[in-house]
């Protein structure tokens, strides 16, 4: 078999073992599944995600997605809880411990230790004959068939059953806290996730942007104004009212179709009724309305009072 082709089979049969192993978490779910989403919610204090190994690394994963999702979380490393790191468990923490086996001697140390500190455990687990599941208050079942390795050895399955199970936990409780898109934004200022939530029109629209015309000015004004502005487009106005506007896009067609332009005012070919945002929307917003209507620019009003143009460019450059 061809070097490529060996390759390509041996990923599809990973892909196909995962897939395998998710497919069975469903009917693995149980009340314990519900209950421990419960506790959760109604725990005034934070989560503690403990694990060892590979599951260390999808217990600081599941910890990532818990903060970003409104749920306050903390990793703990099984092994450096038992040299100093226990101190940040707190009274009322609920403690998750993610481990395949169970039986561990870094879980099996913690687990005692936390037993004595008298927080609730949450398991989540690949044995349920485990050290770790007889001694949880809640055991969920991370039980897989085979790992992905042709050896069955190195955690493969294992540890995308733990990641599954930890997302489906934190999904849980944000469908259960209602917790919105601006939530969301809260906890993703920097990202463009967040920007699309909070970056307003306001945000981005600049002075310079400015370009105005009235609709008696010549065709040389208008192009005149539109180099200057360098946002594509012009407001057209009839003494204090906005009536239109210019592109770059109008002059070219305009061009096109003209050989004598000496005439030719704003009026002639201004676009009436033109397409208006105001200032305090987000810029997501005035993305669609672009989208939608297949433009390049949107007129910017604060309290009906034109301030400028916003260019598609303008919000593309913030990452939205």
């Amino acid at each position: 078999m061809p070097r490529k082709k060996k390759i390509l089979k041996i990923a599809k049969s990973v892909i196909s073992k995962e897939l395998e192993a998710i497919s069975q978490l469903e009917g693995k779910l149980s009340d314990s599944f519900s209950d421990a989403v419960e506790l959760i919610l109604k725990s005034k204090s934070r989560v503690i995600v403990a694990g060892v190994g590979k599951s260390a690394i999808i217990a600081n994963k599941i910890v990532a997605t818990l903060n970003s999702t409104g749920q306050p979380s903390i990793f703990l490393h099984a092994a450096d809880a038992l040299h100093g790191d226990l101190g940040n468990i707190l009274e009322n923490d609920v403690v998750i411990c993610i481990s395949k086996s169970g039986n561990t001697e870094e879980i099996k140390s913690l687990i005692r230790l936390i037993k004595n500190l008298g927080n609730k455990i949450v398991s989540i687990c690949g044995n349920k004959n485990s050290f770790l599941c007889k001694n949880s208050d809640f055991v969920i079942d991370s039980t897989v068939d085979e790992e992905a390795c042709p050896n069955n050895l190195a955690p493969t399955s294992s540890t995308t059953a733990q990641l599954v199970l930890g997302d489906a936990l934190a999904v849980s409780l944000l469908k259960l806290r209602n917790f919105s898109d601006a939530d969301f934004a809260r906890f993703h200022p920097g990202g463009s996730l967040g920007k699309r939530m909070y970056l307003k029109v306001s945000d981005i629209v600049s002075e310079d942007s400015l370009a105005k015309v009235l609709v008696s000015d010549s065709i040389q004004k208008v192009i005149i104004e539109i180099s200057n502005k360098r946002v594509g487009a012009t407001s057209v106005f009839d003494n204090d009212k906005l009536i239109g506007i210019i592109t770059d896009g109008d002059l070219r067609r305009m061009l096109e179709r003209n050989t004598d332009i000496h005439s030719i005012n704003a009026s002639n070919i201004m676009c009436s009724n033109p397409k208006i945002i105001s200032s305090d929307h987000l810029a997501k917003e005035a993305l669609n309305i672009m989208e939608q209507n297949n433009i390049n620019q949107l007129l910017v009003v604060d309290r009906g009072n034109y301030i400028g143009i916003i260019h598609i460019h303008d919000i593309l450059k913030e990452g939205i």
